[in-house]
């Protein structure tokens, strides 16, 4: 390969690998002279703005301020709205008052509705819930608001959907589903979320089916721009999935799909996330979804959308999305390792291939993958003793995140050049088996283990051209290599992304091991490289680079704050008061109440709440003790029924509070019932003796009613949380600093008051 082929063939890879990133997503200019029938991003930002002012949790006063502005957008449109209301709980205890909007266009025919699905609270308490869902809520907004414009009357009846408490346990789509008359006439479900504050969003089906008619439908509708494949789709049904429409999938059996976003993962559920850090990109792509479909599913016969079987899909630039059945698997796995052996045979016999340089040539691939994977594993556990700070941020995604993947990126090329310079003197040819048995191995474990994952054979296919070309041709067309490596480029490269931001920068092993598989599959070119020393040493340069901007970068500033915590909790029954903090890395601000030389043996940080991600105190101290009422509980009835006790308990708040947490010691019941709802045989039999979370709205009283065993031993401890230690007049505490944030996911900001009785 000549000198200048080599610099356009490299520089043709870089394209390449920037084009499947950026062209998944549409770009943004400014519409909002965008014409009535028409999709306006900017529009749609509106409504964002107005939704994110302020924290609008459930039992939070904007809350209300969010429902009534959403009811009058539904009005403007000519639509009737309808509210509905009642208490629901979760598997996990979490008991809430839900309020979902609702409202419906009517259509031609009686048969299936299509759903537009999203909910309208933000995540406790901080949280200003722009894309989270408001981008959802803004996303159907200004789709319904296009689609009405155009007068025309629908084939199915549009049910628009705005749940609430999806945050605490999904408790309106459970309300929706279990308890209203229009739940059993849907027949489709399109759900808008987001886990971050930018990047593509990610189509995933919801079904306790096949997917191969709703991939169909899907396709046919023609989104402009789909992100979606069937890896992703695969792993989502093994995983305790947590939205809207897993409620509807599991409690009706009715499908659909979802549509969310994950990049910039760390403004999810903070109070950065606003409509300002909100991607126009990203909106727009929301749009480029909801517009096809809802046109499409809205004249669609929603009554064939189930099946039995299932499909390989995956979406690339240009074809959009690509499917096949799964049953196709097994038959293009026999092919292409039946083409494998014609082909190695066919260059043993003309000796076009050596056996012996054919089995060096699996020593640089094992061993780049070795060293590309320990890198990648350990890499998040030196990052973190090197930064502790970082532990702080508890998804695991930092704000230097894209850097540290870029720059791994990069240290994975240089190791995998440098290791490949080693064996320069193996022929190229010789060199490519390697590869190819690796990635026909991932193809058969994945047709075994996880079907989904089996279009990995499609660059295989490529691959095995691309050999015999090498192997048959001493200058082989440089410019047709590089063709024939676009499969694996554009279909695998948004997952060196994709792993670290949606998993954290723990799955930075994903990066280096993908990275590591994509270098070998575009080996026809590399192989040709004379220099791949030199380019090893600039790689590892430019990580270098990344490295050391990732380092002066690893700080926090306003707009990529620390988050930080503060509780006071007071012990009514032992009368002491703690100061608590979830911080593993103290600031001046936490230091003004704890400092590093307290301990988490104190009993208080063992036994209180802890948080999404297991994390517990770290640091506790003694506090004052102040004046704060501890909530009335009264037992209303204690008797014997049918040689069962029956022990009703009600407990009512007497400050402004927003949580109950209710705690059992290790006894079993027989049944639980709180505010009405019964609760499940698993919130029972819990690990973690939890038996209810309340997320109180308007002060609202809880009654808890038992049947157990007569003569059990009850004992029940009450953890009674506000969210008003800042402003409380009861405390003294000055504002955050600009680079801090209230810490997401965790009981923060809070006065908790716990009591123990027995019972």
């Amino acid at each position: 390969m000549s000198k200048i082929a080599r610099i356009l063939t490299l520089v043709l890879l870089v394209l390449a690998t920037y084009w499947s990133f950026k062209a998944i997503m549409p770009t943004y200019t400014a519409d909002s002279n965008a014409a009535p029938t028409s999709f306006s991003t900017d529009r749609a930002l509106k409504h964002v703005k107005e939704i994110s002012k302020e924290p609008h949790a459930l039992g939070f006063k904007a809350h209300t301020d969010v429902k009534n502005y959403i009811i009058a957008e539904l009005n403007k449109l000519g639509l009737k709205t309808s509210l509905q209301k009642g208490y629901t709980a979760d598997d996990w205890g979490n008991l809430a008052y839900a309020t979902n909007i609702l409202t419906r266009i009517k259509g031609k025919s009686n048969k299936k509705a299509l759903l537009l699905l999203s909910h309208y609270d933000s995540n406790p308490h901080s949280s200003l819930g722009a894309s989270d869902a408001g981008s959802g809520v803004a996303t159907i907004l200004e789709s319904v608001r296009a689609y009405v414009s155009e007068n025309k009357t629908p084939e199915n009846d549009i049910i628009i959907l705005f749940t609430d408490a999806e945050e605490l346990g999904l408790n309106g789509a459970k309300l929706f589903v279990n308890n209203h008359t229009w739940a059993k006439d849907v027949g489709l479900v399109l759900n808008f979320e987001a886990r971050g504050s930018g990047g593509p969003s990610y189509m995933l089906i919801e079904t306790n089916q096949g997917n191969s008619r709703l991939i169909e439908e899907f396709t046919a509708a023609n989104p402009e721009y789909p992100v979606a494949n069937s890896l992703a789709y695969s792993i989502y049904k093994m995983l305790p999935n947590d939205t809207d429409l897993t409620v509807f999938r599991e409690d009706a059996d009715i499908q659909g799909f979802n549509f969310a976003f994950i990049d910039d993962h760390f403004d999810y559920h903070t109070e950065q996330d606003t409509h300002e850090r909100l991607d126009k990109k990203t909106l727009a792509h929301q749009g480029s979804y909801l517009m096809p479909l809802l046109h499409y599913f809205a004249d669609a016969d929603l009554t064939t959308l189930k099946s039995t079987e299932d499909n390989i899909y995956f979406t690339v630039p240009i074809f959009k999305t690509v499917s096949y059945p799964f049953s196709w698997i097994w038959p293009l796995f026999a092919i292409a390792v039946l083409l494998f052996i014609i082909l190695i045979v066919y260059g043993l016999r003309n000796k076009n291939l050596d056996a012996k340089e054919i089995a060096t040539g699996f020593a640089p691939l094992l061993i780049s993958l070795v060293l590309t994977g320990i890198v990648g594993y350990f890499s998040w556990i030196v990052l973190n003793a090197i930064y502790p700070q970082y532990r702080d941020i508890l998804h695991g995604f930092t704000y230097n995140g894209y850097t540290y993947i870029a720059t791994f990126t990069l240290f994975t090329l240089a190791i995998c050049f440098y290791i490949y310079h080693k064996f320069k003197k193996i022929e190229t040819a010789n060199l490519l088996v390697a590869p190819i048995f690796i990635w026909l191995l991932l193809s058969g474990l994945s047709a075994s283990l996880l079907p989904g994952a089996s279009y990995t054979i499609v660059p295989v296919f490529a691959l095995l051209a691309s050999f015999m070309i090498v192997s048959n041709q001493k200058k082989p067309n440089a410019y047709l290599l590089v063709i024939l490596a676009l499969p694996a480029i554009t279909i695998f490269a948004p997952f060196v992304k994709m792993f670290p931001v949606g998993l954290g920068l723990k799955m930075l092993v994903a990066t280096t091991v993908l990275t590591t598989l994509l270098f070998v599959a575009v080996l026809p070119v590399f192989g040709f490289y004379k220099h791949k020393n030199r380019l090893a040493f600039l790689l590892f340069l430019l990580s270098i680079v990344g490295f050391t901007m990732a380092h002066f970068n690893s700080g926090f500033s306003k707009g990529n704050a620390k988050p930080s915590s503060l509780l006071y909790i007071l012990d009514a029954d032992a009368k002491t008061a703690k100061w608590a903090t979830y911080d593993s890395y103290l600031t001046n601000w936490t230091a003004q109440y704890i400092d590093e030389t307290k301990t988490t043996t104190n009993k208080i940080a063992n036994t209180t709440i802890s948080s999404k991600y297991n994390s517990n105190f770290n640091y506790v101290a003694n506090a004052p003790i102040k004046d704060i009422a501890a909530p009335k509980i009264e037992k209303t009835l204690d008797t014997i029924i049918n040689n069962k006790r029956h022990l009703k308990i009600c407990v009512t708040p007497q400050r402004n509070v927003n949580r109950l947490n209710i705690y059992k010691n290790n006894v079993n019941l027989i049944s639980a019932t709180v505010n009405g709802v019964p609760f499940s045989n698993y919130t029972l039999l819990d690990t973690t003796r939890k038996l209810a979370t309340h997320y109180i709205t308007n002060n609202n009283y809880t009654e808890i009613n038992l049947v157990l065993e007569p003569n059990t031993p009850l004992e029940l401890t009450f953890y009674e949380a506000s969210n008003d230690l800042l402003t409380n007049k009861s405390f003294s505490i000055p504002a955050r600093p600009k680079e801090e944030i209230p810490m997401p996911f965790v009981l923060n900001d809070a006065i908790l008051i716990i009591k123990t009785i027995q019972f």
